[in-house]
C-alpha cells in the first residue's frame, strides 16, 4: 500500500526545492537559523538574509559572542525581532550548557528560547535523520486539507488534532526529505488561496478537495478590531547633521533596535522644543512636521508622525542608550522598517546630507 508519506516522498523527487542554502552543509546550526527565520516569512525573502548572516555569524560560537547590536543589524527588515534576541540567547545557552554542539532530544532543544515543539522537530528530523514531526504553518494547512480537521489551529483541540495527524504521517524513513517534502506541498500546491489541487499528489485521499471546499481549511482566527495608536517621531539633527537615536527597551515592539525618540501625540507642534529641551537637554528650534506613516502591527496599528527639529549646535550624549547617527549610517544599521523609510523617502525631510 502505498501511504500518504511515499506520494510526497516521489512527488518531492521531482518537484520539491532541493537546493536552498540551509541544504547545503547541512547542520543543526543551519537548520534552526534558517527555521526561526522562516517563521512568518516567505523562503525567497529569508534567503538573502540567511546567506548574509551566515557569513557574519557562520557557527554557534560567533554568533553567542557577538554584541546583540551587531546580531539586531543582521536581522533589520525581516521583523518579529524577538526572534533574533532569542537566537541570541539560545546560542548562548548552546555553547555554555551543552559545549556549543546542538542536544539531539527534543525536551533540551524545547528548552532553548525561541525554539518549540515544530523547530526542534525540524532539527531533529532535518540535521540529526531522528523520526520527529514537524507543523509549521503550511504542515497545518495541509493536513487541515487532508483531514477536513476544521477551526482555527490557533485552538487547542484543533492543534491537538493536527499534531495527532502529523506524528501518524511522519514515516520512520527519508524523514529529513519528508519534513522538506510536506512544507514544498503547502508552499507550492496547497497554498492558502487557489491551491493547485490537480496537481497535489495526496489528491486522491483528501477530504477537503472532495468536498469541493479546500479553502475553508484551516479555519482563520476570529477577526478582531485592532486598535489605533499614535506617536511623534522626533528627527533631532545636530549641527553635524547627525540624527538622535535611542535603544529601545530590549523586551516589546522592535526591542533592543535603536530608533528615533518618541514624545507624547498629545503634544502639539510647538511643545515639541520644549519637550527636547526637557526630557532631552537638547536645546531645539521649532519642530517641523513632516508627512506621516501608518505602520501595523500584528496587534494594532502605529500612526507616525515625524517631526524634524534641528539642534543648535552639536551637543554630546552621556546616556549610553542614545547615539547621533548620520543618516546613512543609521540606515545601513538594525533600524525598525517604518524609521528606515522615515530616513530614505525624499518627501520627508531636508536633513543634511551626510559627509
Amino acid at each position: 500500500m502505498t501511504t500518504f508519506a511515499d506520494k510526497l516522498l516521489s512527488w518531492y523527487d521531482q518537484h520539491g526545492r532541493q537546493d536552498l542554502p540551509w541544504h547545503q552543509d547541512r547542520s543543526a546550526y543551519r537548520v534552526w537559523i534558517s527555521e526561526i527565520m522562516l517563521q512568518q516569512t516567505q523562503v525567497a525573502t529569508v534567503i538573502p538574509y540567511f546567506e548574509r548572516f551566515m557569513q557574519r555569524f557562520p557557527d554557534v560560537a560567533t554568533l553567542a559572542d557577538a554584541p546583540l547590536d551587531d546580531v539586531l543589524e543582521h536581522w533589520s527588515g525581516l521583523g518579529y525581532y524577538a526572534r533574533a534576541r532569542n537566537l541570541h540567547k539560545a546560542a548562548k545557552q548552546v555553547s555554555e550548557q551543552f559545549g556549543g554542539a546542538f542536544p539531539e532530544d527534543i525536551e533540551a532543544l524545547e528548552s532553548l528560547p525561541g525554539i518549540g515543539r515544530s523547530t526542534a522537530g525540524a532539527i531533529l528530523a532535518q540535521a540529526f535523520q531522528q523520526r520527529a514531526s514537524i507543523l509549521d504553518g503550511n504542515v497545518k494547512r495541509v493536513l487541515a486539507r487532508h483531514h477536513a480537521i476544521a477551526g482555527w489551529p490557533g485552538q487547542t483541540d484543533v492543534l491537538r488534532q493536527l499534531w495527532d495527524k502529523a506524528e501518524t504521517h511522519t514515516p520512520d524513513h527519508r524523514v529529513r526529505d519528508y519534513t522538506q517534502a510536506i512544507m514544498d506541498l503547502g508552499a507550492l500546491l496547497c497554498t492558502r488561496s487557489k491551491p493547485d489541487c490537480q496537481q497535489c499528489p495526496i489528491n486522491d485521499s483528501c477530504a477537503a478537495f472532495q468536498r469541493g471546499t479546500p479553502t475553508e481549511y484551516p479555519g482563520r482566527k476570529p477577526r478582531k478590531t485592532l486598535p489605533e495608536k499614535a506617536t511623534w517621531m522626533l528627527m533631532i539633527e545636530d549641527g553635524e547633521g547627525r540624527l538622535l537615536f535611542e535603544r529601545r527597551p530590549p523586551s516589546g515592539i522592535w526591542g533592543g533596535l535603536w530608533s528615533l525618540p518618541e514624545a507624547d501625540p498629545a503634544l502639539n507642534t510647538e511643545e515639541l522644543a520644549d519637550y527636547c529641551a526637557n526630557h532631552l537637554g537638547l536645546d531645539c528650534q521649532p519642530a517641523e512636521p513632516r508627512a506621516g506613516l501608518r505602520h501595523t502591527f500584528s496587534h494594532y496599528h502605529l500612526q507616525i508622525q515625524p517631526a524634524l527639529l534641528r539642534c543648535l549646535g552639536t551637543r554630546a550624549v552621556a546616556d549610553s542608550d542614545r547615539r547621533w547617527h548620520f543618516r546613512d549610517d543609521a540606515v545601513r544599521a538594525g533600524i525598525p522598517a517604518p524609521i528606515r523609510k522615515l530616513l530614505t523617502e525624499p518627501a520627508q525631510l531636508d536633513l543634511a546630507p551626510a559627509p
